[in-house]
């Protein structure tokens, strides 16, 4: 089954051990040297109509991903890790939050 990114957004990623639904992918992140893919990537809801900007995001590795259906994509590891402020990397809305401060 070959699969584009857009059909990858249209999956559900659900968790299967707790039967969480972790959400939709939203972006891919590969090697550039290799061009594997790396990461899949779930951004965090939005609070308050993205005026206070956002959750933090899921990165779900590669290696995690039992499979990938038709629907769904099946994650059987532990929960994703969440990237957020303690990250060195700039999320989005946080220029917005340091304004605020």
């Amino acid at each position: 089954m070959t699969c584009r990114f857009e059909d990858l957004r249209n999956k559900e990623i659900i968790h299967v051990k707790t039967g969480t639904k972790i959400g939709y992918v939203d972006d891919v992140a590969f090697e550039t040297r290799t061009a594997k893919v790396c990461d899949l990537v779930v951004y965090g809801r939005a609070r308050f109509f993205g005026l206070f900007g956002r959750e933090d995001d899921y990165i779900i590795p590669w290696g995690d991903i039992d499979i990938i259906g038709e629907d769904a994509i099946l994650v059987s590891s532990e929960l994703p890790h969440r990237i957020g402020s303690s990250s060195s990397s700039v999320k989005r809305g946080d220029s917005f939050k340091s304004f605020l401060k």
